[in-house]
């Protein structure tokens, strides 16, 4: 029996043992002349004619069929037996993302309806569960605009082949499918914010149901494997919020906060307990203690400055597309980005998986949580792209590895943010409705030029002399004038203010290394041009103004042969070399 795909555990930080992976062989079929509902297939009574492997998406080649072409709606289905021990509980059938648009049934009732290609939702599907054991049947069909192109979709081309800075297509199911059994009264989820000059940890928990008397929620924190605080607090509302101190500084202050040079996590128990003393629900996490802010204009971790050497980094794989093919190339990506000297990646145009971020959280990676943005302006776009960014910060909030929010990018979805009160209306909005939703974490209003309001002062530039570099960069004055991409770096009315500088996108230095035919920005010849081209782009931004930045990129994807790797994660230097260059240390 063929292994099953992805088959670890899709939410490590809210994890509960019973549940059940639905990844593996679907039914599943193309549905050009949008006539599926109309023929029934929702009730689930109807074969489909084709075969999927979920969660990888059509046009991938681990799906099984690998077919690239126009094919705005498709249709899944299987069949389900639940064991024995799910018997009397609640059934949470839960999707990672369906892009973009999904209608869910089970044994024919209609159970969910999501809009929005990188966020998860999930349904109780108990009530829709028919009499007697099963099979059951759960039917999804998925809507895809491909031309349209104001659905956020990130770098997924709306023309039928890939070309310049875009790639292929991602439709219907791309995360894990997965079921979970609980009771009626149970934690719906968690808020965790670390504070690490209180020493303490903000928990906020929402329970889901009932609320009978004498309901409790218990909270044991360990560090190491050794309990190091604990907490037992009455639940009356459906919300509650409760501060847990973690012992004195001596203890617990700077030599368990967390970083990418010390990547220590504290893991958190809780148990919802009745007031018979029966426990109703139990679930596992984790938290890092860290604080990412700026002060007096200098970007910190921790109370420290921080320099920021990340890499830019789309989250695409040659037999996966946006889903990456196992835990195993997740974990590996986390590393090599590590052994070349960077400290974080700013994940480009996609939410990524949640595994991908555990991962970082494990072993130690800043990321920059972003957008997969829409292309055009319109005011149905507002309300997709405003909607799924709610999720998406809610979904991530949780992990430590995530220390910055950049909802919009390049002026992507914002074309005439420049001149367009609208549009700018539009950035500032969602620069506010970020802070409003999380306190805690910097936010880049429009990364890379064109900005409104913004915590960190982003820019793009390509530019790969160094001469030219070291002068741009040498004072704020000279770095904040420039217009390397022909754009002004801010709007109109939202002139500097001293924020932190960044170069969050530049080299995209071409060097071809593999059978992949391409383009970059610049073109090594040989792995001492490259190194030189290298150390070229990167030393300039060391001894300036420059706080932190942001090399594209970490691979190759489809036509782009601009990345440190091959699209099969190939170094094109040795990783020794690359660190070097990162950390300044290249003697050349």
């Amino acid at each position: 029996m063929a292994q099953q795909p992805r088959a670890e555990h899709p939410r490590p930080q809210f994890y509960r043992e019973a549940w059940i992976n639905l990844n593996g062989e679907w039914e599943f079929q193309f549905d050009d002349a949008d006539e599926g509902e109309s023929l029934g297939w929702q009730r689930g009574d109807t074969e489909l004619g084709r075969r999927i492997v979920v969660p990888f998406a059509p046009q991938s080649k681990l799906s099984g069929i690998g077919d690239a072409g126009f094919h705005d709606i498709v249709w899944y289905r299987r069949e389900l037996e639940l064991p024995e021990a799910f018997a009397g509980k609640r059934i949470l059938l839960h999707f990672g993302a369906v892009d973009y648009e999904a209608s869910v049934w089970v044994d024919g009732t209609l159970v969910a309806r999501h809009e929005g290609g990188h966020t998860p939702f999930r349904a109780d599907i108990t009530d829709a569960l028919a009499a007697g054991g099963g099979p059951h049947r759960i039917v999804v069909r998925a809507a895809d605009s491909s031309r349209d192109v104001t659905l956020p979709r990130g770098k997924q081309y709306w023309k039928e082949d890939s070309a310049s800075i875009f790639y292929t297509r991602t439709t219907g199911i791309w995360q894990t499918v997965w079921l979970e059994a609980v009771e009626a009264t149970r934690l719906d989820r968690i808020r965790l914010t670390p504070d690490i000059d209180a020493d303490r940890i903000e928990l906020r928990s929402w329970v889901k149901g009932p609320l009978p008397d004498g309901l409790t929620l218990q909270a044991v924190i360990s560090f190491e494997g050794e309990p190091v605080a604990s907490d037992s607090f009455s639940v009356r509302r459906g919300e509650e919020t409760r501060c847990i101190a973690l012992g004195d500084f001596s203890d617990h202050g700077l030599g368990r906060w967390w970083s990418p040079e010390k990547p220590q996590l504290y893991d958190l128990a809780l148990r919802l307990v009745d007031g018979d003393g029966r426990t109703l629900d139990e679930v596992q996490s984790y938290f890092g203690m860290r604080k990412i802010s700026v002060e007096s204009g200098r970007l910190c971790l921790n109370n420290r400055p921080y320099f920021m050497r990340l890499v830019l980094d789309q989250g695409y794989f040659p037999d996966g597309n946006l889903t990456p093919p196992s835990d195993e190339a997740i974990r590996r990506d986390v590393e090599l980005t590590k052994e070349m000297g960077f400290n974080g990646a700013r994940k480009h145009q996609k939410l990524e998986d949640p595994r991908y971020l555990y991962w970082c959280d494990r072993l130690g990676l800043l990321v920059w949580g972003e957008a997969a943005n829409a292309y055009a302006y319109s005011e149905e776009y507002v309300g997709r792209f405003t909607r799924e960014w709610q999720e998406s910060v809610e979904r991530d909030y949780n992990h430590p590895c995530v220390v910055a929010w950049v909802p919009l990018n390049e002026s992507w979805g914002v074309p005439n943010i420049a001149v367009d009160k609208r549009q700018q209306q539009h950035a500032l909005a969602m620069y506010h409705l970020t802070k409003s939703l999380d306190a805690t974490r910097p936010v880049v209003s429009n990364d890379g030029w064109e900005m409104v309001r913004t915590d960190l002062f982003n820019i793009h530039d390509y530019e790969w002399r160094r001469d030219v570099l070291q002068q741009r960069y040498a004072t704020a004055e000279s770095a904040v004038a420039a217009s390397p991409a022909g754009r002004v770096l801010a709007v109109e009315g939202f002139p500097y203010e001293g924020q932190p500088i960044l170069v969050t996108e530049f080299g995209g230095i071409a060097y071809k290394k593999s059978d992949w035919e391409g383009w970059g920005y610049s073109g090594a010849s040989s792995d001492e041009d490259f190194a030189k081209r290298l150390d070229d782009v990167i030393s300039p931004l060391a001894g300036g103004v420059v706080q932190g930045w942001c090399y594209t990129q970490l691979t190759d994807v489809e036509q782009e042969i601009n990345g440190l790797l091959t699209y099969d994660r190939q170094p094109k230097l040795p990783l020794e070399t690359i660190r070097a260059i990162v950390e300044g240390r290249y003697k050349g």
